[in-house]
This record gives C-alpha cells, structure tokens and sequence, in this order.
C-alpha cells in the first residue's frame, strides 16, 4: 500500500496532468482539433466520448490519476505487494485528492 506521502503526491501529479491536458494552453492546438474532428461526425459516439474525456476534469483526471498510480507502482516495483483490490481502493484514493483540487481550482475567485 502507498504511504500518505505518496498518495498526496500522486494526487497533485494527478491534478496538474489534468490541468494540463484539458485547460492548459499548451494542448489548445490538439483540442481545437480534436472538436473540429468531432464536429465533422457528431453523431458518432466514438468521437462524441474522445471530446467528452478531454474536456471534463473528472473524466481525464480517473484516467491521468490511474496513469501516475500504475507509473509509480511499476517504478517502485511495488505492485506485487498487494492485492489487485488495494491498488483498486489507491486509484480512487489518488483521482480523489486529485479532483479535490481541481475543484478547489476551480472554485477560486482570484482571477485565475
């Protein structure tokens, strides 16, 4: 099992991986393409859940949080020292201190 330490570490690996991919302006090209891409097609359910998942920070965060968790465990070859449903139970632990801090991002009034 992952110390506190490493939880909260994934988690803000988690959340700026989040940031990055769905706000950051950075990626605003591949955005833009992407819905463009899915404009052509909105009918298509494929194209419809690719630009649901880039757009919501929930949606990217499980996936970007499950990404850090899975990097960390094969890095630290830790993921032979518990079972299948503790590294379960630690994807949920890490995209929810993650999502924690998007919302308290989002949240923000500072002219952010």
């Amino acid at each position: 099992m992952i110390s506190l330490a490493v939880l909260v570490l994934l988690a803000a690996a988690g959340y700026r991986g989040t940031q990055l991919l769905v706000h950051d302006s950075l990626l605003d090209p591949l955005r833009d393409r992407l819905i463009g891409w899915h404009e052509k097609r909105l009918d298509s359910t494929l194209r419809t859940a690719v630009v649901t998942l880039i757009s919501c920070v929930y949606c990217t965060g499980w996936w970007v949080s499950g990404g850090f968790l899975l990097a960390w465990l094969l890095a630290t070859d830790s993921w032979h020292s518990a079972p299948l449903l503790v590294h379960g139970i630690e994807w949920f632990a890490v995209a929810g201190g993650a999502v924690l801090l998007n919302r308290w991002d989002d949240s923000r009034t500072d002219g952010h």
